[in-house]
């Protein structure tokens, strides 16, 4: 059973800066979709994933301490820490089933149990109160998984094991406990050059292209069909799902390719379910897809920058993410530090609006709330998290002055 520790949170001195211009956006949804639900009754209850041991990211120690669960203010989107619960072993990714009954980890390590495999653990959520009981913890079907997600049906997590180059499928029980992987699939192929393609002038961003790298793997949202991406490759992996079996089998075709050496990062589906982005880590692109969801295809339409006009110099992405109305898309660039923002248009095409300073070293990710009203930096290097209003109608971000200290914060998923 996991310790459970309570304390408050807090706050760090205010910073100000300015903010980019904005253009129009093009609304995509009507404005019943907009509505918040900020008057919902109940608290808003969200889990934070860190770095919390002595391996921690690009060799740096972990100072987090497990998973912490935290209340949001649904007016002035404050978080208030209510407990801890302790896991040493790289709780950097957190995915909850469909009905939010259960959670479960990715341990980014690279040894679990004398194995070259980093772990899975899954946890019983308590509703009443985001209390989380330990379940059980199995092998993730390689090492240093840096992503897991779960199927639409609740009966899968999938795992991208970036460090092992494979991706994996482990089944889900009925008590909600991980089991043993049914199927893991090695990533493999030609690597692409250290030097990304797309990668600003003077830019020194080289990393991953070593060998393979499962970085992330998602279902598409019909569950007929799951995604991946291998940074070393540079290629987006196309895959049919037998969800009786557990089972992965190349589709046809079976990737698409980015640029060479930009290194295919993070992925998100449109709501609308017919556009695809995917953000490449090193050529610090976004690239704009149409999505073929009868045949699992991809076709590649745009190819953006997410960072600003004339930039030179080194820059990461980390992670992009779309608002619930499907208005905008925002993508988060590590060392330049900030969040890029996007309006979407008529036809999936993206054009950039302006970017947010995230108040914060090292955004490792961020996540929009379920309201649609704050956003949340992971600044992983500054030990903090940082809220950002969102105006629903611009897209753009506004610091709200709150910072809540988190050991190398890495992800955060909300409950409610």
């Amino acid at each position: 059973m996991p310790t459970i520790t309570y304390t408050s949170g807090g706050s760090r001195r205010d910073f100000v800066r300015s903010a980019a211009g904005l253009f129009a956006t093009v609304p995509l949804f009507s404005a019943a979709r907009q509505a918040t639900d900020s008057s919902h009754a109940g608290p808003a209850l969200a889990y934070i994933g860190t770095y919390s041991s002595p391996q921690g990211p690009e060799g740096s120690k972990g100072r987090g301490k497990g998973i912490y669960l935290f209340e949001m203010n649904r007016s002035t989107g404050a978080l208030s820490q209510r407990a801890l619960f302790e896991n040493d072993s790289n709780p950097s990714w957190l995915a909850l089933n469909p009905s939010r009954t259960h959670l479960y980890s990715g341990n980014e390590t690279d040894t679990y149990k004398g194995a070259s495999s980093g772990s899975v653990s899954a946890y019983s959520i308590d509703r009443s109160n985001g209390r989380l009981t330990l379940l059980n913890t199995v092998a993730s079907g390689g090492a240093g998984p840096a992503y897991i997600s779960v199927h639409p049906t609740g009966k899968y997590v999938f795992s991208a094991n970036y460090a092992g180059g494979t991706v994996a499928v482990l089944p889900i029980r009925a008590n909600g406990e991980v089991g043993d992987a049914t199927d893991v699939k090695h990533d493999h192929g030609p690597v692409g050059p250290t030097h990304a393609a797309s990668a600003p002038p003077g830019s020194f961003a080289i990393s991953g292209h070593d060998k393979p790298h499962a970085h992330t793997i998602e279902s598409d949202p019909s569950g007929r069909f799951v995604i991946s991406t291998d940074l070393g490759m540079d290629r987006i992996l196309i895959w049919k799902f037998d969800s009786e079996r557990g089972k992965l089998t190349p589709n046809d075709p079976a990737f698409v390719s980015v640029p060479l050496g930009d290194g295919p990062r993070h992925i998100v589906f449109h709501p609308n379910k017919l556009w695809f982005y995917s953000l490449q880590e090193e050529g610090s692109t976004i690239i704009a897809f149409d999505y073929d969801n009868t045949a699992g295809k991809l076709t590649a339409k745009q190819t953006v920058s997410s960072l600003p006009k004339g930039f030179t110099g080194t820059s990461f992405t980390s992670e992009v993410r779309i608002s619930s109305d499907g208005r905008f898309l925002y993508a988060g660039n590590r060392l330049h530090d900030t969040i890029a923002f996007f309006s979407i248009g008529t036809d999936g095409k993206l054009t950039f609006i302006g970017e947010e300073w995230t108040r914060g070293d090292y955004p490792r990710s961020f996540t929009i709330d379920p309201t649609g009203n704050f956003l949340y930096s992971c600044n992983q290097r500054s030990d903090a998290v940082t809220t950002f209003r969102v105006n629903r109608q611009t897209g753009r971000l506004t610091f709200t002055g709150q910072y809540t200290p988190v050991g190398t914060p890495a992800i955060v998923v909300f409950l409610s």
